[in-house]
């Protein structure tokens, strides 16, 4: 059962999700006229990648912060992308793969759209400074010293990955590690770069 549209803290409420191996193929995601990927066409991406969908028309609650260089960064400056929002830390082991990952998506497809964004969840500015330079990581970083981005999505465990549309719906979301350079994870983003960017006015 998809999380429902009220509340913003119940709807992004992450809950115990089973693993499950299964093939990984490339799908072909059809388009409405719009020229947004038809629901039904993602779920199968979303299946496979075995990430929680959302219903229709939920929204990703707003947030800001500061990144490693001490400059703002807010949510809201990334509507027209594709993002994927990466809730991490140091010290958590399944971290560690994903992020050379993302690193790797985020130099091949942000000339199209895709913004990755790491959340670090109650470090130092110095722990999270020394892992991204470790690790050789130039993505967005923002520092949640506090913990309240992770309680604004209800993070209850790491990493949790977000999946948000050009429009700024809410697609999908992960507790735990995924693959995101599988041929599912690349057609979805794929589908998801494909759609329209929504107007400047309602941006």
């Amino acid at each position: 059962m998809t999380p429902s549209l009220p509340a913003a803290l119940r709807a992004w409420s992450p809950v115990g999700i089973a693993a499950r191996l299964l093939a990984c193929g490339l799908l072909v995601v059809g388009l409405t006229e719009t020229g947004r990927p038809d629901p039904a066409a993602l779920a199968p991406l979303l299946k496979t990648l075995d990430l929680r969908a959302y219903t229709a028309r939920t929204a990703p609650p707003k947030f800001s912060g500061s990144m490693l260089d001490a400059r703002p960064l807010s949510i809201t400056e990334y509507r027209g992308s594709v993002i994927i929002l990466n809730f991490w830390a140091s010290w958590c082991l399944e971290c560690r793969p994903e992020m050379p990952v993302l690193e790797r998506l985020q130099r091949e497809f942000s000339s199209r759209g895709l913004a990755v964004i790491g959340v670090n969840t109650r470090e130092t500015k110095e722990a999270a400074r020394r892992y991204a330079k470790e690790l050789g990581l130039t993505f967005p970083l923002v520092l949640d010293r506090d913990g309240k981005i992770n309680a604004l999505y209800g993070v209850v465990g790491l990493p949790t990955t977000f999946v948000i549309g050009r429009d700024g719906r809410a697609i999908g979301f992960a507790v735990g590690a995924r693959d995101w350079e599988s041929a599912s994870a690349r057609a979805l983003i794929a589908a998801l770069l494909a759609e329209p960017a929504p107007p400047l006015a309602a941006q």
